[in-house]
């Protein structure tokens, strides 16, 4: 139950601080450069994801290809 309030009071804090970087134009920059980092960072692992399934709907039945 401890973990549970540490954890939502984190969260609640997460989102005050992000709300007050925000206002910011500074802070707007910050956070915007991360979710840009995020984003490109989602970007290749899911690329890398369909190229690994792509790779992987090419073996045969059963069997993974040899690396």
């Amino acid at each position: 139950m401890k973990s549970l309030v540490l954890f939502a009071f984190g969260t609640a804090c997460g989102f005050v601080l992000a709300h007050v970087m925000n206002k910011d134009p500074r802070g707007h920059e910050v956070l915007a450069a991360v979710d840009a980092r995020i984003t490109e960072f989602t970007d290749r692992m899911g690329d890398a994801y369909r190229q690994e399934e792509a790779r992987l709907a090419g073996a045969p039945a059963g069997e993974e290809p040899a690396a």
